[in-house]
């Protein structure tokens, strides 16, 4: 069965919004887990716009699944990974102008940064992902600097205008994870994931995770955030099993 990683940075939008004490977000992760999430996702930005260093630290103390930290490659960032000790790091490109994150990791540009981090992290025992783009010509170099998973960005799937250009996308994150599994890594998928869309991602037999957080709050406003990841969770079990 595929894992469910649930992202809850947009409670910490929301509370932020008003510079006010709720919603709290670690209320959010007990509900998640309560609807059935197998990890709960956070993404500490640099700019600290959602999830701050306190929240960080009151999830990993409270929380009964394990815990996704993305995060820039910085030494900062490093420093504070070291200090929580997720079960996983995910490590992805960050750009202060954008609302969300646009795209994976340009490897190409920067394996010696990327291969200085991943090594620092996985010599404190901490397991480390790349986010990337479905792009086969950055698996091997994946694979070249020591990651262990690659969570393949599915924010282009998510956003196509029709069904050649879905299909095109689809294909892919398929090639994608295909070639992955064989170079021997885990592979998982997020961004732009829904409740209308998530089942063709679901369906590829190569997945391992995926990391759902934006529809999954946004459900979370009209029935509960408990209801809400357990209906993400039927939909991804209805995908891999009809």
């Amino acid at each position: 069965m595929i894992r469910l990683g649930v992202n809850i940075d947009h409670v910490a939008t929301l509370r932020n919004a008003r510079a006010e004490a709720e919603p709290e977000p670690i209320t959010a992760v007990s509900f998640a887990e309560l609807g059935g999430a197998d990890q709960i996702t956070v993404h500490l930005r640099e700019d600290r716009r959602h999830i701050n260093d306190r929240d960080l630290r009151m999830i990993k103390q409270m929380i009964h699944v394990d815990l996704n930290l993305e995060m820039a490659a910085t030494q900062e960032m490093v420093e504070i990974a070291q200090e929580i000790m997720p079960q996983q790091v995910t490590l992805v490109p960050e750009n202060r102008e954008e609302i969300t994150t646009e795209g994976g990791i340009d490897l190409m540009s920067h394996k010696r940064k990327y291969k200085k981090v991943v090594n620092q992290l996985q010599d404190s025992g901490l397991s480390v992902a790349l986010f990337l783009d479905p792009d086969l010509e950055m698996l091997p170099i994946a694979i070249e600097l020591g990651a262990e998973a690659v969570e393949l960005h599915t924010g282009r799937y998510a956003l196509s205008v029709n069904c050649q250009e879905k299909d095109s996308n689809l294909t892919s994150l398929s090639s994608c994870a295909e070639l992955g599994e064989r170079l021997g890594l885990v592979m998982n998928a997020g961004h732009g994931l829904n409740y209308a869309n998530v089942h063709s991602v679901a369906k590829i037999p190569q997945i391992n995770e995926l990391n759902i957080g934006h529809s999954i709050i946004s459900r979370s406003i009209w029935c509960g955030l408990e209801n809400a990841v357990r209906e993400m969770k039927n939909e991804i079990y209805k995908a891999v099993t009809v």
